[in-house]
């Protein structure tokens, strides 16, 4: 693993593990994670939350078990928002998608574990195009995966923010009709995927972003302002951590735009 970039806002989350236990419930709303009880998996969420990413990983695969989760998790956000070289994010999403199948495998009762391979998945196949990810059949695995997770974890937020993002992909690459027919999305329920996240989890600022993004996809441009409002909504929230800071950065910025 070589040097990765650093998180662009040193200092501004400068959380300790006590505090990252204090404040468990409202830092993981996203993935309803249980509070870990091991003190090194509980140092590698620590480091995640800080922006630490690269350490979280070092520090999450060193302790093990619930450490992978955190591990894979950091490796997925360092590549969606801090990797440059294209390559190199996309052999990362396979790296942590790789390993949480293999967590999935040995844990199958382990919700995130299910969500960040669909999540790592996913990512992976924006990167290389989602027509073509399709074709290679990756789609349905990704579905199946986020599916699973869900059904483990019902109040896991983030994988209907994942799930619903499938569905308007795929809708937005190939039509509802062939989309529907072959991989089984639907407008309506890529919709009510978005709004169940934000009922979970109302001040997710990615749910937020994913929503208006999935809206303009599923609707067409007619729902453009809302989508615009949305993104002022995410563009406003206080972040708890480092992640949520990069997606408060990432609406901040496309409004500039």
């Amino acid at each position: 693993m070589g040097k990765w970039s650093a998180f662009p806002h040193p200092g501004e989350f400068d959380l300790d593990a006590a505090e990252v236990r204090r404040q468990w419930a409202v830092l993981h709303a996203g993935d309803a994670e249980p509070l870990p009880t091991d003190e090194g998996v509980l140092q590698a969420w620590t480091h995640y939350h800080r922006g630490e990413f690269q350490k979280a990983v070092e520090v999450g695969l060193q302790a093990g078990g619930a450490g992978v989760t955190a591990a894979n998790k950091a490796t997925c956000i360092y590549a969606t928002y801090l990797e440059k070289k294209e390559k190199a994010k996309l052999d990362l999403f396979l790296e942590a998608a790789q390993r949480a199948q293999a967590q999935a495998l040995r844990e199958p009762h382990n919700a995130t574990a299910w969500y960040l391979h669909g999540y790592a998945l996913g990512r992976y196949s924006q990167g290389i195009s989602v027509a073509r990810a399709l074709a290679q059949g990756l789609g349905g695995t990704v579905k199946e995966s986020l599916e699973r997770a869900m059904k483990l974890r019902p109040r896991l937020a983030d994988a209907h923010i994942a799930l619903g993002a499938f569905h308007a992909e795929v809708i937005d690459k190939v039509g509802a009709l062939i989309g529907g027919m072959t991989y089984g999305a639907k407008k309506e329920t890529g919709l009510k995927l978005f709004q169940e996240a934000l009922r979970l989890n109302p001040h997710s600022a990615i749910a937020l972003i994913e929503y208006a993004n999935g809206l303009v996809m599923l609707e067409g441009e007619s729902r453009l302002a809302d989508a615009t409002a949305l993104y002022e909504q995410a563009a406003a929230i206080r972040p708890v951590d480092a992640t949520e800071r990069l997606n408060v950065a990432l609406a901040q910025a496309e409004l500039q735009e």
